[in-house]
């Protein structure tokens, strides 16, 4: 421990109730502070190799969220960051949640045009960012003209910003005078990052919380984990690694990107117990010219998501880590399933079964339970489902089904079906959506841009099946009359127009799209026809 007053570090955020001896539950950042106060010499955090013990990382916090406080942002205001991986974004998410008010992480792979409607979505009055994407967006008027902005790493002053240790020298490293209730919103993950009207999905307090509770046990955290993270922060899937990791009081070891070899490197250098990535970078390990010969033993629990982990690649690491891997099905939404490693036999397809406390049911076109084995739309009711998308009633009243008993489902749009022991197996993803990478991309938001184009009547983007990535959308173009494109020029034109990982790999000429009566494309004809031999 340290020699600081026990009371200091942690009465601003836990108060007296009138429940008898039974005191407030906690929430993370409580948690965080308790941590600091009994963990105070353990590492919480390791970025690029230097240790961050939990006393430094919890006074670190409380200074950014006293900052943030002196700035004239309040309980509540939404604080976006577009940052790399390190220290400083570890710091500006804590303290954000320390201080009441709410983290918007942007995916920093989008395009400005898509950060700055994210901004505006989400009425942020504040962003925090690394140098390189401070530079990035100097010439943007909506973000120039927040109240507050915030950069780091910078070797030099970026006009118009704070400097991070600037920002943060004069702040107290005491918790401030907060009272955070279970209600209140914690962040918001966009599920979107593009042209079209960003969707950002809230959690609260409790639900982030609860989440992470749920999430600890079925991926078997504890207090001596030591968690690799390949994964930006922006990511829901290295939110799980975080809070999971810090939740039981063990160690975050924070890696600024993804490399097979130096990812080989960290397991067996500093005994990584616990990882998540997405099916892709598993591959890649498991490709590497070193994969054979690095110590892998200290591995205890591993997760992929993100995208479909295929059969081949799970029995591939099941055949080189001892531990086995987990696969989680979910949404950021709030539906979670998992497949234990020891129940894998005669499942290999399988993602497992609802996690703990959470319920889920399949719907027919007629909105009727689904029998065993018949497929049907995944729906999820649980204490981790998200209260709703930011300002989007119409997006929350499409996701929302009442049930007989008068209780609200998440409708996730992704096809499954259920086998007699109740394992979920899924048949299709959202009818649109495409999981490339883990990243979620919506093909209404390309299409929308390749219909600017001057040969371009009407556009389908699918995504079809690909080894690396699990889907890689290509694009299906109904030309205009009399005009002649040039599939090659399209798809530049296009893959100059939208993020990184929007792009696509392949631009096909077709004389009409097929529709149904209604006039909807049928998406599903055109996979077929993608994926023919």
């Amino acid at each position: 421990m340290t020699n600081a007053n026990p009371s200091d570090l942690v009465h601003s955020t836990i108060h007296r109730t009138d429940t008898g001896l039974t005191g407030r539950a906690p929430m993370f950042s409580d948690i965080l502070a308790l941590h600091g106060k009994w963990r105070a010499n353990k590492p919480a955090l390791v970025d690029n190799g230097q240790p961050i013990s939990w006393a430094e990382l919890d006074a670190s916090a409380n200074q950014v969220a006293n900052a943030l406080l002196a700035s004239g942002r309040t309980k509540g205001d939404v604080i976006a960051l577009l940052m790399q991986n390190g220290r400083e974004m570890v710091e500006g998410l804590l303290g954000i949640a320390k201080a009441g008010m709410v983290s918007a992480p942007l995916n920093l792979s989008v395009t400005d045009e898509a950060i700055e409607a994210m901004i505006k979505d989400a009425d942020a009055k504040g962003i925090l960012t690394s140098s390189d994407q401070a530079i990035r967006l100097c010439s943007n008027k909506t973000i120039m003209e927040l109240p507050l902005k915030v950069t780091c790493e910078s070797n030099r002053e970026i006009e118009n910003w704070m400097n991070w240790g600037d920002w943060l020298k004069e702040q107290s490293q005491q918790a401030p005078d907060c009272r955070l209730e279970p209600g209140d919103p914690f962040n918001i993950i966009y599920s979107s990052g593009t042209t079209g009207q960003p969707k950002g999905i809230v959690h609260t307090q409790q639900t982030r919380l609860d989440w992470a509770y749920d999430l600890s046990i079925a991926l078997r955290y504890h207090g001596n984990s030591r968690t690799l993270c390949t994964l930006n922060l922006y990511s829901n899937i290295a939110w799980v690694q975080m809070m999971c990791t810090w939740l039981a009081g063990g160690t975050l070891y924070l890696l600024r990107n993804f490399d097979a070899g130096d990812v080989l490197t960290q397991i067996e250098t500093h005994k990584i117990s616990h990882t998540a990535m997405v099916p892709v970078q598993f591959q890649r390990l498991l490709d590497h010219k070193s994969a054979a010969q690095t110590d892998l033993s200290s591995m205890q629990a591993m997760m992929s998501c993100g995208s479909p982990l295929h059969e081949e690649l799970k029995a591939r690491i099941f055949d080189r880590f001892s531990c086995g891997i987990i696969e989680l099905y979910g949404l950021t939404e709030g539906v979670i399933t998992t497949l234990e490693p020891e129940e894998i036999e005669g499942r290999l397809a399988s993602v497992g079964r609802p996690l703990i406390g959470t319920d889920l049911c399949l719907l027919d076109d007629n909105d009727q339970l689904c029998p065993i084995g018949q497929a049907g739309e995944i729906l999820s009711r649980g204490r981790i489902v998200m209260p709703g998308y930011h300002n989007r009633s119409d997006a929350n009243q499409q996701c929302t089904w009442i049930d007989p008993q008068g209780r609200a489902w998440l409708r996730t749009g992704d096809i499954g079906k259920l086998d007699a022991e109740g394992y979920l197996y899924i048949v299709d993803r959202k009818k649109d959506m495409i999981l490339s990478g883990g990243q979620n991309i919506y093909p209404a938001d390309i299409e929308a841009v390749l219909v600017e184009h001057a040969q371009v009547r009407d556009a389908a983007i699918i995504g079809i099946p690909s080894k690396d990535w699990g889907e890689t959308p290509i694009a299906w173009v109904e030309p205009k009359a009399d005009t002649k494109p040039d599939t090659d020029e399209i798809m530049e034109w296009l893959n100059q127009r939208v993020g990184k990982r929007q792009r696509i790999r392949a631009v096909y000429l077709i004389d009409t799209l097929p529709r149904n009566p209604n006039g909807k494309v049928l998406k599903r004809e055109l996979r077929d026809i993608s994926t023919a031999g």
